[in-house]
Formats: C-alpha cells, sequence, structure tokens
C-alpha cells in the first residue's frame, strides 16, 4: 500500500491515529529515523525546528527523486527517509533558516544532481565510505539509479516483501550476485522454499537476510535444519511474526553455523535446545562462543558443546574471582598434578577472574584438559565453585604492592596493564607485579603486541612464560618483533623454539647488535677461524667488553674485523 506522508497534526489524538494508520500500512517497508537516531550533524539544526526541517528535507528529496528522476514512489520514499548521513552531506552547506530551509534544498535540487546511489547504498543499510560494499555494486562514474543495472532486483525484493532497509544484508562481497539473478527466478527460488519446506513468507525472507546463499545454491542441508527447528520443534510460535524477529532468531542460528557446525546435522540438537534462540540476546550467545573459543580448541566442538548445554548460557563467568589451585581441585585434579603445575607455571597461580579462566587454562596447558571435563558434564562445576575463605590463596606480597599503586597518579594507567597481565593468564602474585614494573607500554599496546607473537606460532603457555622471564619484550612495536623474528627462522636457521631458554632474543637491538654480531661469528665460522659454534646467547646476551675479549681468544684478528664493521655501520673509516 502506497501513501504520501502527511504533516504531523498539533492534536495529539491526529497524531495517535496517524501513527497506528502508518504503522499498519507499512509493515513490511522500513521505519523512518526519528531524531533520537539520527546522525550528529543533525544537531547543528536547532532542537526545537530540527524534527520539522529533517520533514522537509525528507519531502522535498522524494519529491525530487520520484517526480524528476522518474523512480516508483516507494522506492523513492525508502530512500529519503533511510539515508540520513548521505542527505546532511548535501545540505550541510546550505544556510539554515526555519522559514526558507526546505524551499532552499528543493532549488538546490533543481541545478546540482545529487549522487542517488549513495543515497540509495545507506538507505539499504550501506555504509557508502566503508570497504564493506562489493565492487560489483559500485561501477565508476554511475550516479544515478536509472544507470544503475542492478535497481529493477532491487525493487522486486522490495516487492515481494523483503524490508528495503536490510536489504543490504544481501549485498555482502560472497552474496552480490544476487542482484544480478533474473527478478522472476528469485520469484521461483523464494516460492519453492515455501513449497518444499512448509515455511511462511516472514520465515523464508528471514532466512535468505540471515543466508543470502540460498537464493543462487542448494542448500537443502541448511533449510532441512531449520524446517525442524522453526517447524517441527514450533520455534516460531515462541517469536513474534515479523522478519525482525524471525531475523533474529536466524542470526543466531548462524553463529553456530560459522562455528562450523554442519549444514543438516544438527537441526534436532537446535530443536531440543530452542530456548537458546529464544530466551538470550545474540550479545550473550556471542560472548558465550568468545569465552570457549580462547580455549583454542576446534570450533565445531564448541558449537556442538553449547548446543547441548543450553544452560551453559544462564551461567555468570565474568564477575565471580576464583583461586586457581582452589579451582583446579574442584575439577578434580590431583594433588600431585598440582604441586607439579605450581612448580612449572607459578605465574600463574593466585587468585583471578572467572572472566579470565580460559586464558587460565591455556597458560598452563590445559584448555583442552579442561574442555574435554566440560564435555563430559562437569560444566556444572562451573556455578558450583565457590572460593572457601576470604583469605584463600591471597598474595600478600601482591596486595602490598597494590596498596602502594595506588598512591600514585598514575594508578588508572597501571591497573589497566596489570588487568592486561591477569586476561593472558598471570595471576594475582609476585610475578604479575614483577612484569607489571618491566612493561611501559599501554594495555592496548601490550595485547596487540602478544597477539603478534602468538599468530607467529608461539605455544600460548610458552609465551606467557616469556613475558614471566622477560617482560620488556612486549615494549617493542609489533613490526620490530617480526623482523626479529624472521631474522632468528630464516637467517640463524633456528626456530621459535629457542626462544623458551632464551627471550632475550626479543630484547635486544636487530641491527646495532643481532645482526652484526651474528654475521661476524658465522664469517669466523666460514673462514675456519673458530673451532667452536657458539649459542646464540653467548653471542648477543654478552656485554661489549666480553664479546671483544672472546674474539680475542678465538683469533687475534677479530677484534680489528669487529672494529671494521663497527666503523663501517657509524658511517666513518677506519684510521689509516
Amino acid at each position: 500500500m502506497l501513501h504520501r506522508r502527511t504533516t504531523t497534526t498539533t492534536t495529539s489524538a491526529a497524531a495517535a491515529t496517524l501513527s497506528r494508520f502508518t504503522t499498519a500500512i507499512r509493515r513490511h517497508f522500513s521505519k523512518r529515523p526519528t531524531t533520537s537516531n539520527l546522525p550528529k550533524p543533525f544537531s547543528k539544526i536547532p532542537w526545537k525546528h530540527r524534527s520539522r526541517a529533517i520533514q522537509e528535507l525528507q519531502k522535498a528529496l522524494t519529491d525530487y527523486l520520484h517526480t524528476t528522476r522518474a523512480l516508483p514512489f516507494p522506492c523513492a520514499d525508502h530512500i529519503a527517509s533511510n539515508s540520513p548521513q548521505s542527505l546532511w552531506k548535501v545540505v550541510s552547506e546550505i544556510p539554515f533558516s526555519p522559514s526558507t530551509f526546505g524551499y532552499s534544498f528543493q532549488r538546490y535540487l533543481r541545478y546540482h544532481p545529487i549522487n542517488e546511489l549513495d543515497f540509495f547504498l545507506e538507505s539499504i543499510g550501506l555504509n557508502c565510505d566503508s570497504n564493506g560494499i562489493p565492487r560489483s555494486l559500485l561501477p565508476p562514474n554511475t550516479f544515478f539509479l536509472s544507470d544503475w543495472k542492478h535497481f529493477n532486483v532491487v525493487c522486486a525484493l522490495a516487492g515481494m516483501g523483503f524490508p528495503w532497509s536490510k536489504l543490504g544484508l544481501l549485498c555482502k562481497e560472497e552474496e552480490a550476485s544476487i542482484f544480478q539473478i533474473d527478478p522472476s527466478a528469485l520469484q521461483r527460488k523464494i516460492h519453492g522454499i515455501k513449497s518444499g519446506y512448509g515455511l511462511n513468507s516472514v520465515s523464508v525472507i528471514s532466512i535468505c537476510l540471515a543466508f543470502p546463499r540460498v537464493l543462487y545454491s542448494e542448500m537443502d542441508g541448511l533449510l532441512s535444519d531449520l524446517k525442524v527447528l522453526l517447524l517441527d520443534h514450533d520455534l516460531l510460535s515462541y517469536v513474534d511474526g515479523n522478519v525482525d524477529a524471525v531475523l533474529e532468531v536466524c542470526e543466531k542460528i548462524r553463529m553456530f553455523y560459522d562455528l562450523g557446525c554442519k549444514m543438516g546435522k544438527v537441526g534436532e540438537l537446535m530443536g531440543r535446545s530452542k530456548s537458546i534462540f529464544v530466551e538470550h540476546m545474540k550479545e550473550v550467545l556471542m560472548s558465550k562462543i568468545e569465552y570457549f573459543s580462547k580455549l583454542n580448541v576446534q570450533k565445531d566442538q564448541i558449537g556442538l558443546f553449547l548446543l547441548s548445554r543450553p544452560e551453559i548460557f544462564g551461567f555468570d563467568l565474568e564477575g565471580r574471582v576464583i583461586s586457581v589451585s582452589g579451582f583446579l581441585e574442584h575439577f578434580g585434579l590431583e594433588k600431585k598434578e598440582l604441586e607439579s603445575l605450581q612448580q612449572k607455571y607459578p605465574h600463574v597461580f593466585g587468585r583471578n577472574r572467572m572472566a579470565n579462566l580460559p586464558h587460565v587454562m591455556r597458560s598452563m596447558d590445559l584448555g583442552e584438559w579442561f574442555f574435554e571435563k566440560m564435555k563430559r558434564g562437569d560444566h556444572s562445576l562451573l556455578v558450583t565453585y565457590a572460593i572457601r575463605s576470604m583469605e584463600d590463596d591471597v598474595d600478600k606480597h601482591y596486595m602490598d604492592s597494590l596498596t602502594r599503586l595506588r598512591t600514585k597518579r598514575t594508578y588508572i594507567y597501571a591497573i589497566k596493564k596489570l588487568n592486561f597481565l591477569h586476561s593472558i593468564g598471570f595471576g594475582e602474585n609476585r610475578f604479575a607485579v614483577k612484569t607489571l614494573s618491566l612493561l611501559n607500554s599501554s594495555s592496548s599496546q601490550l595485547q596487540r603486541r602478544f597477539d603478534c607473537l602468538l599468530h607467529r606460532g608461539i605455544e600460548y603457555s610458552k609465551l606467557c612464560a616469556m613475558v614471566k622471564l622477560s617482560g620488556k619484550i612486549l615494549n617493542q612495536q609489533e613490526s620490530i618483533l617480526e623482523k626479529k623474528l624472521e631474522f632468528l627462522c630464516n637467517d640463524m636457521r633456528s626456530s621459535l623454539q629457542y626462544l623458551d631458554v632464551f627471550p632475550g632474543y626479543l630484547c635486544y637491538d636487530l641491527e646495532q647488535r643481532i645482526k652484526p654480531r651474528f654475521k661476524l661469528h658465522k664469517w669466523l665460522m666460514d673462514q675456519g677461524l673458530c673451532e667452536k659454534e657458539y649459542s646464540l646467547s653467548t653471542i648477543i646476551a654478552s656485554s661489549e667488553k666480553t664479546f671483544v675479549a672472546r674474539l680475542s681468544r678465538i683469533h687475534p684478528a677479530a677484534p680489528n674485523k669487529w672494529q671494521e664493521n663497527s666503523l663501517k655501520r657509524d658511517g666513518r673509516s677506519a684510521a689509516p
């Protein structure tokens, strides 16, 4: 049904009637933006004139697109109503006047054609300033929708009931080909899904928005799963019968497929755990998925585990404080094994927060052990655990250091770095305090550098041990760390495992120390002047005086060669 927007009347009764009328006849279309969710630039218009000014601008744009540019009125209306950023970019240079602002914009449109494609893309939910728009949707030198070959497909999809402002969900990089499909083929595909699986229009549209590939690929496994969940287990009766509500459910379902759950294999499991998709917000599902993903186990196993244990989504896994040793005992670790871990990973023990538990487990190489325990049914131990007493596993040295830290002006800055250490697995103990004293970067910088080393292949537990032994390695930029790792593996022909015994390698200057010393040692070996191959730690960590003295013992000419190389590095020439 079509209608033009009417001017809001001054009486509350008329306004209420208009609101009900608008909601009823436009239930399949996008809502008009309110002043509360408009972009900040509109705040430059005085608040008492803002709402009326925006309505005038949108009406003028609708008239221009429909009358001058000959777009169908519903399309013109949706574009004008859902493109506030693009609208403001055009009108921001027009001086504001309550009585002439709308007219000034109309006059502007007569002589200044606008980039209609920008307005359109924003209206369907795409940000024209981002890199997320497929290139096929942005042909060069195309500004008018009449020249854009995909516009008819968009209008056809809207006519089938797809919400205009959500059509951008169909425009993901891998799904851009949807706009190249003939509208009649799309209509046949949607009709086939409805008749083949017994789903209604709202369900099919929601499924297509969450899984656009069903519009051009055979997705029998997915559709079979969704039929079992939505119809056989009657999930649809628990949600409102509109696209937004069903789409939210489908987006939650997609999270588990993105984890690696196989389509066509989990419909019944999802159906038995349908409370997950009804009772919990997407943010809750995502937080739990991210929580267990930190254990670094196979993602599909995480998805199956969470689907089989829906009660976990109601667990508090954030705020509670744990004793690491007490928690391990609670999960059944034997005393002898616990003592061994305390000797091997002393920096992990003490108190920590439940939110950091996955990384606590990984820092002791217990991620898989912990996950297997939960898979076997011990997940309930997560909520039954409680610290036995206020003094349980409290490190006095840590608490005293924390008290002193509170008196300093840099307290907040230091606490953020301390929280970083706890988040990667350090407990509330003296090792965390000692490492904190060595860190001179922000918590975000420390996290990026830690992740950089982790992504280069260093095992998590070994990296935490490296930080404990030589915390200064996190004070260097990621690019510098990567260059040092490349030199270690490619030029020195060593492996990352060598960092287990000599993490301090990453603290020395690559150009002024590591490279020249290693190259000189290699030259001595190649010339047959050095019978013994020294370790990297001996070559690099020795002081300059000790290093030169060792060169003298290896060969009388070696110190002169080192001095000559030093002069070259400094840009000087040797004395005649």
